[in-house]
């Protein structure tokens, strides 16, 4: 009874229509078991690596696309291929000018002690087991303008220099290793005796690049990095389109997110994780970005920076540091509690901020915000401005904003403060920056005027907290406490006064239940959907078997009693 009732069910499907519901299960249990490439969180509405400017205000992009008919199999299918990506990577891209001189503020006093009391930890500047020296890693980073923070490494036997452009929302080390007309040099395997590759192929899809190659593991030193030599995993980048842009003065990435993020699969070990095995320096690594307030334009003085590997150097910040807990070991996913624009709470569901994930992202350009988010902040915004019909295309990537040399328009906007939940679960902490961090210095125009961009954008994947933020704070990846700190970066200043501001604790009673649940489908869910769908399947095949091995019943008039189109066209 039970197969003849499952059988009236599927009456009115045909053979046809039973095969696609079967393929979709199949494609979706597929793709789900392979590694996912999925391509990158956008960076900003503007092409934030090639800035060309011709004299013009505005920018405008239109991109029509015309989408034909097809069936509600083909929806599903394209509907569950997306679902199955869970892993978002992006191309590291900044604002930043400017550079900070170390020598001015460097304090060399012995090993010093930094301890607050509502948060507390221990910051040296320098590693007693003589393996890193922090002094020796400030200033290690360089801007390439518009285009990133690299450092200076040297890679294989003999050593060949290459600059590496620093990324903590991925996971791999990956190097030019063939010719490309727009780098100077790249990594050439057969002139290293040590490098070995794995034989196995890896490729990276991004919104505005992508590479292929080939894994191997190499031996490295960097210059104003951890003493030694380390042996590390690389990504020999074969070929690539879009990636390397004209006039970089970078030759490849440097991941420094958790393995889950590492591709082709998490079995291939981040580039931190085999300095911090290899070294046993601890499992803590700090940036500071020295790139606010000056145009992405200027070429004469690079903007600066430090990745101080192996715990915290005291005087590249002011003031206590506040952490927050690292949700989960992919990205660096934080717990957003409420934005405010000026003194005005945007009042929306904690979980808005959290949609899809919120995130502390150095590859990032801009502060992204859900579509929800941002258009609640650029509301907040034209209201407390004191501009008066300010063009909607300023906020949404398309136009420049342009002022007479010499006139400041950071006082005619308001600071914006997002609240992030404290390691006591109770309480928050609030970093806040200030106009001269998200709007955005670009370039000059005749010399009489000076354009700046909106250094905020919208998001489809989550809220990023990225270099517009960054660039304010200096920033601490604790991952041996599961844990990310802000403090005041020394060098986000001009005339003595910050652009950023940290402060807390605050109470967190209308956000204490968990602004991060149900946000999100994740890869187990798929699973249990894609296992579920194939079982269905099974279930009509075996059906179908049953149907094509057993005689049908008939009648005492021999005639076929039932009327399916499918039993009636196979039994004769």
């Amino acid at each position: 009874m039970l197969v003849i009732s499952v059988i009236c069910s599927f009456r009115k499907l045909s053979v046809e229509h039973i095969t696609h519901i079967c393929l979709l299960a199949a494609y979706v249990w597929f793709t789900d078991s392979l590694p996912n490439i999925i391509p990158i969180t956008e960076n900003g509405t503007i092409d934030d690596r090639v800035l060309h400017f011709e004299a013009k205000l505005s920018v405008v992009c239109l991109v029509n696309v015309k989408f034909g008919e097809m069936w509600l199999y083909g929806l599903l299918l394209l509907s569950l291929s997306f679902w199955t990506s869970h892993s978002m990577f992006k191309i590291p891209l900044k604002m930043f000018a400017g550079k900070f001189n170390a020598s001015v503020q460097l304090d060399l006093k012995p090993l010093r002690k930094i301890e607050s009391a509502v948060e507390s930890g221990l910051s040296l500047a320098s590693d007693p087991a003589g393996i890193v020296n922090f002094l020796d890693m400030i200033n290690n980073l360089k801007g390439d303008s518009g285009r990133g923070y690299y450092m200076q490494m040297v890679i294989g036997t003999p050593g060949q220099t290459l600059n590496i452009l620093v990324d903590t929302g991925s996971s791999n080390f990956a190097v030019a290793a063939a010719a490309h007309p727009y780098i100077i040099h790249y990594f050439n395997r057969a002139l290293s005796s040590t490098y070995q590759s794995s034989g196995s192929g890896v490729a990276v899809k991004y919104t505005q690049g992508e590479w292929e190659g080939e894994l191997g593991t190499d031996r490295i030193t960097i210059p104003q990095g951890p003493s030694g030599t380390i042996t590390i995993n690389i990504a020999a980048i074969i070929s690539s389109e879009g990636f390397f842009l004209p006039g970089i003065n970078w030759q490849g990435i440097l991941g420094l997110a958790y393995p889950l993020l590492a591709r082709p699969d998490p079995s291939v070990e981040p580039f931190f994780n085999s300095v911090v095995r290899q070294t046993s320096i601890p499992d803590v690594f700090s940036l500071q970005m020295c790139g606010a307030g000056v145009s992405a334009s200027t070429t004469a003085d690079p903007a600066g920076g430090s990745l101080i590997m192996g715990g915290v150097e005291p005087t590249l910040f002011r003031g206590l540091v506040w952490y927050t807990p690292v949700l989960e070991e992919w990205y660096y996913q934080v717990e957003v509690l409420k934005l405010e624009v000026g003194a005005q709470n945007l009042n929306l569901d904690c979980k808005e901020y959290n949609s899809d994930k919120a995130i502390v992202d150095s590859g990032t350009t801009l502060l992204r915000l859900p579509g929800i988010v941002f258009s609640a902040v650029v509301e907040a915004i034209m209201q407390s401005s004191l501009i008066e019909d300010f063009s909607a295309g300023f906020f949404d990537g398309t136009k420049l904003a342009c002022w007479m040399r010499g006139e400041s328009p950071w006082r005619l906007f308001p600071k914006i403060s997002i609240y992030l939940r404290a390691m006591n679960t109770s309480q928050s902490f609030r970093i806040t920056i200030l106009p001269q961090l998200y709007i955005q210095p670009v370039t000059s125009i005749d010399g009489t005027l000076d354009c700046f961009r909106f250094g905020i954008s919208q998001s489809a994947n989550g809220l990023v907290i990225g270099a517009t933020v960054m660039e304010g704070f200096y920033v601490i990846f604790d991952r041996a406490q599961k844990r990310v700190g802000f403090a005041v970066s020394t060098c986000a200043e001009k005339g003595g006064v910050p652009f950023a501001e940290l402060a807390g604790p605050f109470l967190a009673e209308d956000t204490t239940s968990d602004c991060t649940s149900g946000m999100s489908l994740r890869e187990p869910v798929m699973w249990v959907m894609a296992y579920g769908l194939m079982g269905i399947c099974a279930l009509v095949l075996i059906i179908l078997l049953i149907l094509l091995i057993l005689p049908c019943r008939r009648n005492r008039d021999g005639e076929i009693t039932d009327e399916s189109s499918l039993v009636r066209h196979r039994i004769k």
